[in-house]
């Protein structure tokens, strides 16, 4: 952990070491990505990720973001979870916590994706 005003890209070591999951070992048939923003352009980082057996994956910039764009296959799909979002904000147990026990908590989100879904299944009568 270090302040805000550190570079992202000089915290990459003490990330990848710090990921409290075991990885499953890494295969020419079954590669591990790492998906990071534009801040972690450069060689350092590149290195890190070979280290650790990541195949690397950064947006480009310019001109070279443009072709990638127009030659993409499938849209992203970041309007999927906004939305969910925004139906769940229509729940004020979820919006503002009003519980205190986890369980009644999470008994609230199954519940208003019951009503969600209940209601997205457009059933006559």
């Amino acid at each position: 952990m270090d302040g805000a005003n550190r570079p992202d890209g000089k915290m990459v070591e003490e990330t990848l070491n710090s990921i409290p999951v075991e990885r499953p070992e890494a295969t020419p048939a079954n590669p591990q990505g790492l998906c990071l923003d534009k801040a972690y352009v450069g060689d350092e980082v590149a290195e890190l990720a070979e280290a650790f057996h990541f195949t690397l994956h950064i947006p480009p910039k310019g001109k070279a973001a443009q072709q990638v764009k127009r030659k993409a296959r499938a849209q992203a799909r970041r309007w999927v979870v906004e939305r969910t979002h925004s139906w769940m904000n229509r729940f004020r147990g979820i919006l503002i916590r009003w519980s205190k026990k986890p369980a009644n908590y999470i008994a609230m989100l199954h519940m208003a994706f019951a009503f969600i879904i209940y209601g997205k299944m457009e059933l006559s009568g």
